[in-house]
């Protein structure tokens, strides 16, 4: 019989526990790929590992998978505006790409290199089998995507 403590260490999988950390080392099925049925649709949530998250389908179909908190003042980026190739939060205007560059600060001047300088976090992803895959580990860890049978049919 498992212990309190073993329990706890076997299905934790916060970032920082030791199941946490093992998990990361995969490519995980995040969402279903329908979910994000277009470009420039709403951000939905999304909560993998323990951590919060939003995914949103930018104007060109790219699909982003980053922290839900903007990184100016936490505020949700699930109430963003997904717009013109990145989800602009409601608080302050501030616009990330799907791969957690700002691209756009209104606060800030036009020919102002800040908005360059700011990142939030932001996870890599796939579609594939009518999925939308991320890896949450390292990148110098990151192994191969897994080529299950049924990801390989012609849709």
């Amino acid at each position: 019989m498992l212990t309190r403590e073993d329990n706890e260490t076997l299905t934790r999988t916060d970032e920082g526990t030791p199941m946490g950390e093992v998990m990361r080392r995969y490519w995980l099925p995040a969402l279903l790929a329908s979910e994000l049925p277009e470009p420039d649709c709403p951000p939905i949530r999304v909560k993998l590992l323990g951590e919060q998250l939003v995914a949103f389908r930018d104007t060109e179909g790219k699909v982003g998978l980053l922290s839900e908190f903007c990184p100016h003042r936490m505020t949700s980026l699930f109430f963003g505006r997904n717009e013109e190739s990145g989800l602009r939060c409601v608080y302050h205007g501030w616009k990330f790409d799907v791969s957690g560059n700002c691209l756009d600060m209104m606060n800030e001047p036009s020919d102002s290199d800040y908005p360059s300088k700011i990142k939030t976090t932001s996870y890599p992803v796939v579609e594939m089998g009518d999925l939308i895959w991320t890896y949450m580990g390292p990148e110098e860890k990151q192994p191969p995507l897994p080529k299950f049978e049924w990801t390989q049919v012609p849709e």
